[in-house]
């Protein structure tokens, strides 16, 4: 936030009447945040929360169907392609 701090003049905004966005990021936040990670009992490592929260903000935003094709994709090239792309012959 520090590279903002030119832009970030809460007091002109409110001062004109204008929406601060901690008020309208607030209600998503509690959705996709809260109401999954602040069960009761429930411990998260930082890589799990991130995990979990990445998928929910996809599933939200209705991109969930475009991202799983992009890494099956990824994950095929990872796996199957970069191992076996030297290999030139048919075995029999």
């Amino acid at each position: 936030m520090e590279n903002k701090r030119p832009w970030l003049r809460c007091n002109i905004a409110l001062a004109a009447g204008w929406p601060i966005a901690t008020g309208i990021i607030g209600g998503p936040i509690a959705t996709l945040v809260k109401d999954r990670l602040d069960i009761t009992g429930a411990r998260w490592s930082l890589a799990g929360a991130e995990a979990m929260l990445k998928l929910r903000a996809l599933i939200t935003n209705n991109d969930f169907d475009a991202y799983w094709t992009f890494n099956l994709r990824g994950e095929h090239q990872r796996i199957h392609q970069s191992r076996y792309q030297h290999q030139h012959g048919v075995a029999a």
